[in-house]
């Protein structure tokens, strides 16, 4: 079965074609929850979410450009709405940070993925977000005030604060395994 045809299947409200739509995008959307998400189970809430979304607005899919793309798109942005249920908070901007120390490349080489996630995931809520939406995601900083309702010169902060912390984080780590 052809991506449109699966994608016709669910519009017809088809049980097998959506639970094969589901069971096709749900592992990668699910990655994309638990970059936003403090543990599994709330990646598990943004993940039935999104998906309750996707099948609703489903036929506003105009079948331009990448079908996966939309449903990040829809994941991405129902995990930033649960997090502002939670009251998101992004830290004031400090004009004095320094960027940091640079790191050399061989930190990064010696972690893995896991390693990268698990460091991402102990950032600030407010870091966490900005890093995942432009690093991760390719947002720009005007796209990303947008979606948050947020200064672009605060999601630029964010980012950099983010980096910061994790630079030291990696240095820490590094100091650890010498």
């Amino acid at each position: 079965m052809t991506e449109q045809e699966l994608i016709k299947g669910c519009i017809r409200q088809d049980n097998q074609c959506q639970r094969l739509l589901f069971e096709k995008y749900a592992g990668k959307m699910m990655t994309v929850c638990l970059r936003y998400a403090t543990d599994s189970m709330e990646a598990e809430d943004m993940i039935q979410d999104a998906f309750i979304k996707v099948f609703k607005y489903l036929g506003q899919f105009k079948f331009e450009g990448s079908f996966e793309g939309w449903i990040r798109r829809i994941v991405v942005n129902t995990a930033i709405r649960h997090l502002e249920k939670k009251k998101l908070k992004f830290s004031e901007i400090d004009e004095s940070a320094s960027v940091g120390p640079t790191v050399a490349a061989s930190a990064y080489t010696d972690l893995g993925a896991d390693d990268i996630l698990k460091l991402i995931n102990q950032l600030p809520t407010g870091y966490k977000m900005v890093f995942n939406l432009h690093v991760i995601e390719g947002f720009n900083h005007e796209e990303i005030a947008e979606m948050l309702n947020i200064q672009p010169g605060t999601s630029r902060s964010q980012l950099v604060k983010a980096r910061k912390m994790l630079q030291e984080q990696i240095i820490q780590l590094q100091k650890i395994a010498v």
